[in-house]
């Protein structure tokens, strides 16, 4: 036979539990859906943008990746590697489609750092930076 005190530690422990299994079950409406991923062409930014020199050629990128300055790729400070960005010249309107593939610029007021022929895509590279907006390409 148990005694008061082993009784009431059992019975406390099966309601700890059994408590421990229940869910609760939420109101439908009450549990808000993930956001949907942003439609292409959404804008993400505006700023200035320049292009990585010469010197940066054949170097390991923060992906891992060797930066190839004839590759159509980029570096923003915030967006997934691998995320494709339409970046606007707003003077021309002309555009390019970049991967995004390092981390920066670390200058600040600059919003991406492209590829030379990224670059060279929407303007000369003797402007050396532009103002460009940032579309969601993918």
């Amino acid at each position: 036979m148990l005694n008061g005190s082993a009784r009431w530690i059992i019975t406390l422990s099966l309601v700890a539990a059994l408590a421990g299994c229940a869910t609760p079950t939420p109101e439908p409406g009450s549990v808000p859906s993930p956001a949907p991923p942003s439609p292409a062409g959404e804008q993400i930014g505006s700023g200035k943008a320049s292009y990585y020199g010469s010197q940066h050629h054949n170097k390991l990128t923060a992906s891992g990746e060797r930066f190839d300055q004839g590759a159509l790729t980029a570096a923003h400070r915030t967006l997934p590697f691998g995320t494709k960005v339409r970046v606007v010249n707003a003077r021309n309107g002309k555009s390019v489609v970049v991967r995004i593939n390092d981390r920066g610029p670390y200058v600040r007021g600059r919003v991406i750092d492209l590829s030379k022929a990224a670059f060279q895509r929407i303007a000369s590279t003797r402007a050396g930076v532009i103002r460009v907006r940032l579309e969601r390409a993918d």
